[in-house]
């Protein structure tokens, strides 16, 4: 058995597990009690060191690491969940983590359940990997502002309604939420800039044929971020605006993350 599936069934059930373990503690929340989530994040944090040995084994190979779209795919899911992991050992962020471990899930089963997709070998450049690191670093925040963005406006929907859903009442103040939600789109921010940045300095064909579209795409999702919190700053933008200009740069985001790669690997067939 490869050393990836070693590691990725027992990471599996460890992410099953929290999920289980997160769900059933909701009721509990909604009566206004507070269970502990200790052993559910234990799991979480437990099934992502797994992920991590796993993703390791299959990425880490003689002519560089490997990204094809999948592997890169997991990759990220597990930043993020690492990501909002340690963020809930001080703030109450669990809930997240509730869209955030199946959606990892998803990802570490594709990765396990298709490994012969096509190889993205990348050199060991140490610029290019700072280049890389951020970049994942920069998606993985702004995927989990695209949750948050989803949380809020499911709240917003539950006030107009006055009827409000089980899964709103449980979630912190309208306030404090767009509070994060601004944290993580000024963090994603400065990362994406950074990004942007060390590729302009590092990469010499970042506006080559095969890098054209990821590198403007990643630019409009970078000035729809900036123009976001500028309209926060300067005219107050909250509420569905805020949500509105978050899931669209992040659709922007995805699109030049992970559509160019698509399209790249598996339509075109082009591997690098």
């Amino acid at each position: 058995m490869p050393a990836a599936l070693w590691f990725g069934i027992p990471a599996l059930a460890a992410y099953a597990t929290a999920t289980l373990l997160l769900w059933r503690r909701l009721p509990r929340l909604r009566a206004g009690e507070m269970p502990g989530k200790g052993l559910a994040l234990g799991l979480g944090l437990l099934g992502a060191l797994l992920h991590a040995f796993a993703l390791a084994s299959d990425i880490c190979c003689l002519e560089g690491i490997d990204l094809g779209v999948l592997k890169a795919l997991s990759l990220s899911g597990l930043v993020t969940l690492l990501l909002v992991l340690i963020s809930s050992l001080r703030q109450p962020l669990e809930n997240l983590t509730l869209p955030v471990l199946p959606l990892t899930m998803l990802a570490l089963t594709a990765q396990l359940g298709w490994p012969s997709a096509p190889r993205s070998l990348v050199g060991t450049q140490p610029a290019l990997e700072v280049h890389i690191l951020l970049s994942i670093l920069a998606y993985s925040l702004f995927t989990l502002a695209a949750l948050q963005a989803w949380l809020l406006a499911s709240q917003h929907r539950a006030l107009h309604q006055r009827r409000p859903r089980a899964f709103a009442r449980i979630l912190p103040p309208l306030e404090d939420m767009e509070i994060l939600l601004f944290r993580l789109i000024g963090a994603g921010f400065v990362l994406l800039t950074l990004s942007l940045i060390t590729g302009f300095m590092f990469l010499e064909d970042i506006f080559a044929q095969h890098l054209v579209h990821k590198t403007v795409l990643s630019l409009i999702s970078w000035a729809v971020f900036g123009g976001l919190l500028l309209g926060r700053a300067f005219m107050g933008w909250r509420g569905r605006t805020a949500v509105r200009w978050t899931l669209s740069g992040f659709g922007v985001l995805l699109l030049a993350y992970f559509g160019s790669k698509i399209v790249l690997e598996w339509v075109l067939g082009i591997i690098r």
